[in-house]
């Protein structure tokens, strides 16, 4: 399976935010919010799709979480999956291949329509066969056949042990649809969304969608707020930052770059202003993507001698502002698993010594000649940034002879897939918090990544072995040696993790509770006084 390019947007922190399963879940009734305010927000990502067969994109997935339930769904600060529009969900016994789910009684779609689990299978169903190119049927390659013995059961058959099946249904890519309103074998184009969760879709234009609380809502939350209005600015990171400023949006987010972020959380004058920065926890990361192909970049000796080189702190602190924090592992903090393999081996400061006696031992006694590609169309603009920092610092080394190349994004991704490029950046934003989606889409078969690199312990034995295990903890032991061998090996070199932002006027509350490594920005935690 061909795994596709989840998210791979310009970072979190660098360009974030800103302005200037099993057991029962607890029912809590319908959203109402009472008579608190209904919120502006402002956002400059694009919204690409408002039917959930398509749009792996953060705008998508961010009207996804709000307006459609799933059957698990992930609570504020917590990277386990609990019952959502599910009572309760397990797997039947003896392994990680059969997946049952009773629904909540009484669910019901915000035109009216029951829900019921002839609508969960047509929508797991539905994915599989549009089968978008911009769409989640991938995160749902395990699934076999679904089955609805009854009105409330739905049971899912995979095809092979997969663990993590209920983290993956407890994200955009499990919103349930109306059977009834969207077709089996094309995407819905119309612009509007019909769901079952906390909120109603009311309109969606070029500017701005518009959402009210769903009084039909049943599910685990309540909404804080009577509604919101995205106001959506399409990348115009000024005019974002005029509007909270103005006052014309409550709150920003996925914005400004990190430098400005940086200025706002020191300054007097925000402060003054009313304009506070909330930071949360995110799971994003970046790496350095070695070719095991490439004449230069795969030489382990190289390798190993850029790690030895690279300065992640002063990365984190010169370019992006500590809006991020170094990384030294693929699983990052904050996830099961998490190690610092990297700093283990190579240390979190420079040795030019080591760095000189890795490449003597690969036989290169000259400088290396290395070029760093880079795609700000993507990554953002601190992208060529960074890495003409990394290639200063391999410089300063007097080991190399680095420089930085950048190209338009598409075809950046055409010269990956021919080999064109020995050292390259590759930014993640997960689909959900488990170790399995740091390890398998860069180490599995048809991995996103595309440089070559093969190790049949990883392949055939941990990812297997982890995918099969429903208890994630135990998992630790395995995504541990894994972590270990990535970095004797260094297919990849991790470099930072990101840090959540948004930005809001004084009466805003509740958005340390949308900024978490789960990826779900929760509309209903927010509250306008």
């Amino acid at each position: 399976m061909k795994i596709r390019n989840r998210w791979l947007a310009a970072p979190l922190a660098a360009g974030v935010a800103a302005g200037l399963v099993s057991g029962c879940g607890t029912q809590q009734g319908g959203a109402s919010s009472g008579d608190d305010g209904a919120v502006v927000m402002g956002m400059s990502d694009d919204i690409l799709a408002t039917d959930p067969a398509s749009g792996y994109d953060p705008g998508s997935w961010l009207l996804f979480n709000n307006v459609f339930q799933s059957l698990l769904s992930f609570p504020k600060g917590s990277s386990t999956p609990q019952p959502e529009a599910a009572q309760e969900c397990s797997f039947d016994k003896g392994g990680s291949t059969v997946y049952r789910c009773t629904l909540r009684p009484g669910l019901t779609f915000s035109n009216g329509d029951p829900l019921t689990s002839e609508d969960v299978k047509y929508s797991f169903e539905r994915v599989l066969k549009i089968n978008d190119d911009n769409g989640p049927a991938p995160m749902l390659a395990t699934l076999g056949k679904v089955e609805t013995p009854d009105a409330k059961t739905v049971v899912f058959h995979l095809k092979v042990p997969d663990a993590t099946f209920p983290s993956k249904i407890a994200s955009g890519a499990g919103s349930i649809v109306d059977h009834a309103q969207y077709p089996a074998d094309k995407l819905r184009t119309d612009g509007k969304a019909i769901g079952s969760g906390v909120y109603k879709l009311d309109s969606f234009a070029e500017k701005q969608a518009v959402f009210s609380v769903n009084s039909s809502y049943k599910g685990t939350v309540k909404a804080k707020n009577s509604g919101l209005t995205l106001k959506l600015f399409h990348g115009d990171q000024k005019n974002l930052a005029a509007a909270l400023n103005k006052g014309d949006i409550d709150l920003a987010y996925r914005g400004l770059t990190a430098k400005d972020i940086a200025a706002l959380q020191t300054s007097t004058t925000a402060d003054k202003q009313g304009i506070n920065v909330i930071e949360g926890t995110s799971a994003e990361v970046q790496d350095l993507v070695f070719n095991m192909k490439d004449p230069v970049a795969g030489k382990i000796g190289v390798r190993k001698a850029i790690a030895y080189l690279v300065d992640r702190e002063a990365l984190v602190r010169d370019v992006y502002s500590s809006t991020a924090s170094p990384l030294y592992s693929v699983v990052p903090s904050g996830i099961t698993a998490h190690s610092t393999a990297l700093f283990d081996e190579y240390g979190g400061s420079p040795q030019p010594a080591k760095a000189k006696a890795a490449l003597h031992s690969a036989g290169i006694n000259g400088k290396v000649k290395l070029t760093l590609w880079s795609t700000p169309s993507r990554y953002g603009p601190s992208t060529d940034e960074e890495l003409k920092a990394i290639a200063s610092q391999l410089n300063a080394s007097d080991l190399f002879d680095a420089d930085v190349k950048s190209v338009e994004f598409k075809q950046y991704e055409k010269d990956i897939e021919a080999g064109k490029y020995g050292v390259y950046v590759k930014g993640w934003v997960p689909d959900y918090p488990d170790p399995d989606n740091f390890t398998l889409p860069f180490f599995g078969k048809g991995n996103v990544l595309s440089n070559h690199y093969t190790n049949k312990q990883i392949t055939d034995e941990i990812l297997p072995s982890t995918a099969a295990t429903a208890d994630r903890a135990a998992t630790e032991t395995d995504f541990a040696k894994l972590q270990d061998i990535v970095a004797d090996e260094l297919p990849v070199l991790p470099l930072w993790q990101g840090k959540q932002y948004a930005v809001a006027r004084t009466g805003i509350t509740g958005l340390e509770w949308t900024l978490d490594a789960s990826t779900v920005f929760r509309f209903w935690e927010i509250k306008k006084s």
